[in-house]
């Protein structure tokens, strides 16, 4: 798969978070919240973010993202993930 067609990653920011330098946790929490709310809804959270740990982890273990990636397997909503609007709009 090309890394600019990776439905784990749509807009590349996760890749990207990796090859900035002196990039700190906040700047990557605000990646990661971003890369969130991007990810297509048939896509599942906890699936994109193993594949996207299996796929940095060894590379940068030490760098911010990989630990809040990390944190994120065990803290983002096991099911559907829209709130708001996506939520009170009538199928």
């Amino acid at each position: 798969m090309s890394e600019d067609l990776d439905v784990n990653d749509p807009k590349g920011l996760i890749r990207e978070s990796y090859r900035i330098d002196g990039l700190g946790e906040a700047e990557c929490r605000s990646i990661l919240i971003d890369w969130a709310l991007s990810l297509p809804d048939s896509v599942a959270q906890k699936d994109a973010l193993s594949a996207l740990i299996a796929r940095h982890a060894d590379q940068a273990h030490d760098h911010p993202m990989t630990r809040l990636m990390s944190e994120g397997l065990h803290t983002f909503p096991v099911t559907g993930r829209r709130g708001g609007w996506a939520a009170r709009r009538k199928h």
